[in-house]
């Protein structure tokens, strides 16, 4: 007769760490993080409230209101969406100088395929994802397998795409899009029910979701967090998806007797999808944490079996199709693609967008979520400058003392992260 025995703790063993479970000790949790050198967006929201303050009290008539918040929402889309991708590279501690020219030649591809071949939308939307994989899979050979310093080949890469993209629109000419749908991408908004159905949704999935994993990692003796945590997480994103929904359903048009504006800009749900995907990419699954492995420390990366050159090749290869996302969105914004599609200052801005928002330039630290924060102070930084009448000379300016403090932060809080054994 057998009998059944109960498996004991090992000697090494430990339960899990008790998350805080009072404001008191949720609050001390998160200096002890931040006298750590763990600061993480912190500096860039700071930065985000005190600028829409500033322009708020100096532009109250006109920065505040929804048709301009609705407006600066798709002058940021594609600049965003180029930053969410470059945060793959940027954690390699890479650069992509080439991604501004991706997109646009992406775009033009798009552009050339349905516009003056009459391709249908599907194909037409493969074909210009495509062509930022390749781009990307090219980058990523020479990067990864030669091992060619990224900045140098993306530099040549941005040199070369920008003489692709000027022979396929002509000097000085452009290629018209055609399809109400693309268009529609960085113009459009959806149906105010069908944006409340939406929040609602992401507001669901995320409490639900977020409150059944953290009841497992407790069920198998992880670390996880306390049940007032997740209700003040889930409760935070509740009043701010929220706030969106009531404020952009409203009517914005200047003229809605002639034109009505109101509900989510599809440029928005675009970020979102995005945000949430490639968020759940870097954070549920082995290859991001691959990712984060090889940008922390590449060597140690490899001697624990991770195959570095497939890790690298793979972030170009996202990145760039990321960045042919974002052409669309901007080809989308000006109804065309032309010679300077993601050129100008797209690209400094996106690499900008990234940095300020908490992504290392250092890599191994950063999330998708810091583009999109990033990306929001770029446009509130250009868009309340022009509605004060500032020069572009004094937008550059400002932007760029902006990029040095968030680049100076970074450096000190590593520094700090250092010193006190957190790096």
């Amino acid at each position: 007769m057998s009998t059944t025995t109960t498996p004991q703790p090992t000697e090494n063993w430990h339960p899990a760490e008790e998350a805080p479970s009072t404001l008191g000790g949720i609050a001390s949790a998160y200096l002890t993080r931040l006298r750590g050198g763990d600061i993480g967006s912190l500096p860039a929201i700071l930065g985000l409230i005190a600028l829409v303050v500033v322009f708020t009290g100096l532009r109250p008539d006109t920065f505040p209101n929804a048709f301009n918040i609705g407006n600066l929402i798709g002058q940021s889309a594609g600049v965003t969406v180029l930053a969410m991708g470059l945060v793959f590279v940027l954690l390699l501690g890479e650069i992509d100088l080439g991604a501004g020219f991706t997109g646009g030649t992406s775009a033009g591809v798009l552009a050339l395929v349905m516009t003056r071949h009459g391709w249908p939308l599907i194909p037409g939307l493969i074909v210009g994802l495509l062509t930022g994989a390749v781009i990307g899979y090219g980058i990523g050979l020479l990067v990864a397998r030669l091992g060619i310093p990224s900045f140098v080949v993306t530099l040549a890469t941005f040199l070369g795409l920008q003489g692709v993209l000027l022979k396929m629109t002509g000097r000085g000419g452009t290629i018209p899009l055609q399809s109400d749908f693309i268009i529609k991408l960085n113009n459009g908004n959806l149906p105010v029910w069908l944006g409340w159905v939406l929040g609602v949704l992401i507001i669901v999935v995320y409490a639900g979701g977020s409150f059944v994993a953290n009841q497992r990692r407790r069920a198998h003796g992880l670390t996880s967090k306390s049940l007032l945590q997740w209700a003040l997480r889930a409760g935070t994103l509740t009043v701010i998806v929220l706030a969106v929904l009531v404020y952009l359903s409203k009517e914005r048009g200047p003229h809605p007797q002639l034109k009505s504006i109101k509900g989510l800009p599809i440029s928005l749900v675009i970020m979102i999808g995005l945000l949430l995907l490639l968020s759940f990419a870097l954070s549920r699954t082995t290859w991001g944490r691959h990712v984060y492995a090889v940008g922390g420390n590449a060597e140690a990366a490899r001697r624990a079996g991770i195959n570095v050159a497939r890790v690298k090749l793979s972030c170009f290869v996202v990145a760039s199709t990321i960045a042919a996302i974002a052409g669309i969105l901007l080809a989308s914004r000006t109804n065309s693609v032309g010679p300077t599609t993601g050129g100008n200052t797209t690209l400094l801005y996106a690499v900008g967008a990234a940095v300020i928002g908490g992504t290392s330039l250092f890599g191994g630290k950063g999330r998708i979520i810091d583009a999109l924060i990033g990306g929001t102070v770029v446009a509130v930084i250009d868009n309340g400058m022009g509605l004060l009448n500032k020069d572009q000379g004094t937008v550059w300016m400002v932007t760029g003392i902006v990029l040095l403090i968030a680049a100076s932060v970074d450096a000190l809080s590593r520094r700090r992260a250092s010193s006190t054994g957190q790096a």
